[in-house]
């Protein structure tokens, strides 16, 4: 049976092979890296000192939103080839153990992908500095730690914080930086505290995608924090990162290292504190429901936040350019 239905999938058209691979990049995943990294852009080119309106950053700033588009698929490929056992019970209909797509057309994928995310990261340079390829750079140990979150001999998925820390770092801390990188120079303290802002929150935020896996994460050995606490005690150990590493947001406005406009900033962190603490009642109000077959309300929430949060900082920062 197995061989029967690889070898329909291998035969389908050109067509229904491209619906395939978008379907196994994720593409709903994409959006919120490709946005991190527009705002982290447009934050840097309303950071003082201002940098003038020119064609070259526009362009920038789109090429490395398709490139953290594209790393993220790569990601999201690695993860499904060495989740599979884990995606045979929580994902059953992904490409891979649905058998839409075999071993090695995935790893061709991922490693494509991975392949032109390099290449579009080396076209992103910040104004004035054509030689200033620090958004590769980053986006290299970006590709490392995404790989050592999915892959033995690291595979961090199944070492509790260390998942957690794996993901904030590439997808909070240096996209944001990688955003700033396409007009500024990294080189300061201010895009690494913007930064840390978003790892912070993600370092806590990114267990509410584990409430829902917790049966098959629990088959392959992965010692996730709900796994290892429980739904109820892993809550209250994450919620303190749904409120905390935003009300560095006035704070960093009141020791001036946050360059945008003030007062933007500081209802910013306002609100996304209490936003955050809205969440984390959804949370621990009702433990037992964490703990069901689909992703429980906060993990929208937290997804939600991210937006509010990058358009949020875009703003705050577009509004000196005006």
């Amino acid at each position: 049976m197995e061989k029967t239905i690889t070898a329909s999938a291998s035969s389908s058209g050109p067509l229904e092979r491209a619906k395939l691979y978008i379907d196994f990049a994720r593409p709903f995943t994409l959006l919120a890296p490709m946005l991190g990294f527009i705002s982290g852009g447009v934050t840097a080119w309303g950071a003082i000192p201002l940098t003038p309106f020119h064609p070259s950053v526009i362009f920038s700033i789109l090429i490395g939103s398709f490139m953290a588009a594209t790393l993220n698929a790569a990601s999201n490929g690695i993860n499904q080839i060495f989740d599979l056992p884990i995606d045979r019970i929580n994902k059953p209909s992904r490409p891979l153990p649905s058998r839409r797509m075999n071993m090695k057309e995935a790893w061709i994928v991922t490693i494509v992908l991975y392949l032109i995310a390099w290449a579009l990261a080396w076209m992103v340079v910040p104004y004035g500095r054509p030689g200033d390829h620090s958004c590769f750079w980053i986006v290299v140990i970006a590709s490392l730690l995404t790989y050592a979150y999915s892959a033995p001999p690291f595979r961090t998925k199944r070492l509790g914080i260390l998942a957690n820390l794996t993901i904030a770092i590439p997808r909070g801390l240096l996209l944001k930086v990688a955003g700033w990188s396409s007009v500024k120079s990294v080189y300061g303290m201010e895009p690494w505290y913007i930064g840390a802002i978003f790892g912070i929150f993600l370092l806590g935020a990114a267990t509410t995608k584990d409430f829902s896996d917790m049966a098959g994460d629990a088959a392959d050995g992965c010692r996730t924090l709900p796994i290892l606490y429980g739904p109820k005690k892993a809550a209250w150990i994450i919620s303190p990162f749904f409120v905390l590493p935003f009300l560095l947001i006035p704070i960093g406005v009141r020791f001036g290292v946050l360059t945008g406009n003030h007062i933007f900033l500081t209802v910013l962190g306002v609100v996304l504190s209490i936003y955050g603490a809205y969440t984390v009642h959804t949370m621990v109000r009702r433990p037992e429901e964490l703990a069901t077959d689909s992703n429980h309300v906060s993990w929208a929430h937290m997804y939600r936040m991210m937006f509010v949060g990058q358009v949020g900082f875009a703003l705050a920062y577009l509004v000196e350019l005006f």
